[in-house]
């Protein structure tokens, strides 16, 4: 992943692409393979392109917050965003929606990483699979008949 993430922002650094473009295709890759994967749990397109093309202004205007300002990332859903649904995979938090946002997703959105959707866990990170969330199983990627580990497992196959 992470070098992925360099590969983008090389890109993007070099004017190779956009990051509405790069979120573009992240976008288009989740709604092509997550309906057998079960990686995310919720996906903003319009907030996604709209934070992208926010992205892409200030790297137009040489006021790009970091070398990785643009770069899509997913989150897992136990971390909170202010406005975001965070669910920790559980129906108990079905209807919550963050106050705040919590460090490490600030640290990542300071450095203008766009945050492309909520992955999928074990119901509050309590398991080693991602069979255990209220919602849907994710499956391992590359063998859909495996899972992808756990607690984390959404962001895995992400």
């Amino acid at each position: 992943m992470m070098e992925t993430i360099h590969q983008n922002a090389v890109a993007l650094a070099q004017g190779e692409t956009t990051s509405v473009a790069l979120c573009q295709a992240a976008l288009d890759r989740i709604a092509a393979v997550d309906g057998r994967v079960g990686a995310f749990l919720h996906v903003d397109r319009e907030a996604v392109l709209a934070a992208a093309a926010a992205s892409d202004r200030r790297r137009g205007e040489g006021e790009a917050r970091s070398p990785y300002d643009g770069v899509p990332v997913a989150l897992k859903d136990n971390m909170t965003v202010t406005g975001q649904p965070c669910t920790c995979g559980s129906k108990i938090l079905e209807s919550f929606v963050s106050p705040y946002t919590g460090t490490a997703p600030a640290r990542l959105l300071e450095q203008g990483f766009v945050l492309c959707g909520r992955t999928n866990l074990d119901e509050f990170a309590m398991g080693s699979s991602t069979e255990n969330s209220a919602y849907r199983q994710t499956a391992n990627p590359w063998d859909l008949t495996r899972v992808p580990g756990g607690s984390s497992g959404g962001s895995a196959a992400a």
